[in-house]
């Protein structure tokens, strides 16, 4: 998302202890109980049930004990294989959403349902182009800390959302990224690296124009900051913006027109695609 869209509206907790709105993720906690009735029920141990469903007893003891979110494939699964009868199924859409920050669950919903966005970024790179590396480095950077639990389910969730890449029908996907975001060597050449190198992946998709506004623009009308455009189908639009740890979803027609139209100009003054292959792979080349 614009910027790192794990910042929540407020302040991130202490390290050690889980930020505001995700304290305990009943939802999380909710289908661990079930599940764990429903495998002792069948007679079945973490381990015995972890390898009929393909992962290991420790996974599934994470899931249980509500402290990670299962795929929605694992909910399907575990399910038929327990006789759950609808159950488990029940609660896959909350749990799908309690992955998120609480701030951030409408705009992961909107986002699922988008036939175009359109994303501006000034300091790091989107969210939905990110590496799990360059996931990792950037969250270990918030401040205060977030504590390790907190990182990996952020990964997940972040990962999960990248789905909006290879989904069909395609929806049409627009980025334009500030160059100088791509010159930060966040987490390290090597995890820099990776990055680039998937920008140069997710670049060439059809569905995909990733562009590069360079440093040396004179002309540049996102000097507003970073922020994002979801048209929904039948052209409903939202603008989503993030900064210092509060979000905010527009939603009136002539401010979502108005941004709408200033990533228009944003793109007309940026790289086009071709040339932002050529430039991130001269900017790979350096590293």
């Amino acid at each position: 998302m614009t910027q790192d869209e794990t910042v929540a509206v407020g302040t991130d907790a202490p390290s050690g202890t889980r930020p505001d709105g995700e304290q305990g993720n009943g939802v999380a906690v909710a289908f661990g109980r079930q599940l764990k009735l429903l495998r002792v029920r069948a007679g079945l141990d973490r381990a015995e049930f972890g390898q009929r469903m393909g992962y290991a007893a420790q996974s599934v003891a994470s899931f249980e004990q509500g402290r990670r979110i299962p795929q929605p494939a694992f909910v399907d699964k575990a399910d038929r294989l327990l006789d759950a009868g609808g159950l488990l199924v029940a609660l896959k859409e909350e749990l799908a959403r309690s992955q998120y920050p609480a701030f951030f669950r409408d705009m992961a919903r909107l986002e699922a349902e988008a036939v175009e966005l359109c994303a501006y970024d000034t300091h790091i790179v989107n969210g939905l182009l990110q590496t799990e590396e360059y996931m990792r480095a950037v969250l270990a950077m918030r401040r205060p800390l977030l504590d390790e639990e907190t990182i990996e389910l952020r990964v997940a969730a972040r990962l999960a959302r990248q789905e909006i890449l290879s989904r069909w029908p395609a929806p049409l996907l627009s980025f334009v990224v500030e160059e100088g975001a791509l010159c930060k060597r966040l987490g390290g050449k090597s995890v820099m690296r990776g990055q680039l190198e998937q920008l140069l992946l997710f670049g060439a998709l059809r569905n995909v124009e990733l562009q590069l506004m360079p440093l040396d623009r004179e002309d540049n009308a996102g000097v507003d900051g970073p922020y994002t455009v979801i048209t929904r189908k039948g052209g409903e639009q939202f603008v989503y913006t993030e900064v210092q740890g509060h979000s905010n979803l527009l939603t009136e027609r002539d401010e979502t027109r108005l941004a709408a139209a200033r990533y228009g100009i944003i793109r007309g003054q940026a790289l086009t695609p071709r040339e932002t292959l050529a430039r991130v792979e001269k900017l790979l080349g350096e590293l």
